[in-house]
């Protein structure tokens, strides 16, 4: 099993050191202006059949106002609405979840750790969609960042060791309550959560999974979170989902696949002639 090394350790500093702001899906060379994009890469051709949300309290619902608003079952909706057949969620996650048991605030956490869960919890399910979201807790947590970096990559490397998903690792989700939980979760800044999403985006960019910076979908919106300071309102969780499914959508040609077979039978809809007449076409 390939191990978080120091040269790793020297990569997720540097990511920090650069600010790191490309997608972890674009190239270099695709990145400088004024060159010519490269072929797209399709990272997965087929519908998806099987997805699982594995994370934390925001994933689980948060304070999404019902189950249906939470952002994985909305994401599922967004995912299904392009399939022929509807891909089935199981949603795994587990409010005030670290990364593993390394985690400073583990004894404190909702237990058991990601890295403990794999067996019942992912591998049971047998996904082919895995959305592996965290680092919100750690953060909030004290975790070391170059320790949240090597348990993250050991868990795709476990993940990898017995199925093969697509992987998606979202950045961590926006907050404004950064003293509200203390004395355990009370050690996260802004500055923090941008460092753990530059690191994230590394460690996707390294380890070949897709990246979602949630952090920039929620542009700085206070009015996105629920009034505990945290968790991402009704509001947020669909930001949350659209983002994911955006990065899916424009990755993914398998969500494609029905629309394509669609466009050559769809009859014309479209009727402008009373527009035109109201703007005085003759």
């Amino acid at each position: 099993m390939s191990r978080f090394t120091r040269r790793d350790a020297i990569a997720v500093a540097g990511t920090l050191a650069a600010g790191l702001t490309t997608a972890s899906v674009t190239s270099a060379d695709e990145s400088q202006a004024g060159k010519a994009p490269g072929p797209k890469r399709d990272w997965w051709s087929e519908e998806f059949r099987q997805l699982v949300t594995l994370g934390e309290s925001t994933t689980a619902g948060g304070w999404s106002s019902t189950r249906e608003r939470c952002w994985a079952h909305q994401l599922a909706r967004q995912i299904n609405d392009f399939q022929r057949v509807p891909v089935q969620l199981v949603n795994v996650g587990i409010g005030a979840n670290v990364i593993s048991q390394r985690s400073p605030s583990y004894e404190h956490s909702g237990k058991p750790a990601a890295l403990m869960r794999l067996e019942p919890h992912v591998f049971k399910h047998q996904p082919d969609l895995l959305i592996v979201a965290y680092g919100l807790n750690d953060s909030r947590g004290a975790t070391p960042l170059e320790l949240f970096a090597e348990e993250m990559s050991t868990l795709v490397d476990r993940v990898r060791e017995r199925i093969k998903p697509l992987i998606v690792l979202p950045g961590p989700y926006y907050v404004v309550g950064f003293d509200r939980y203390g004395p355990h979760f009370n050690h996260a800044t802004l500055e923090i959560l941008h460092q753990f999403n530059a690191a994230i985006r590394d460690l996707a960019g390294r380890k070949d999974c897709l990246f979602v910076d949630l952090l920039a979908a929620y542009g700085n919106a206070d009015w996105l979170v629920h009034h505990d300071g945290v968790h991402a309102n009704d509001l947020g969780h669909r930001i949350v989902a659209n983002r994911i499914f955006e990065v899916l959508a424009t990755n993914c040609s398998g969500l494609a696949r029905e629309t394509k077979e669609l466009e050559q039978h769809i009859p014309r809809w479209r009727d402008e002639s009373v527009l035109r007449q109201e703007a005085g076409e003759k």
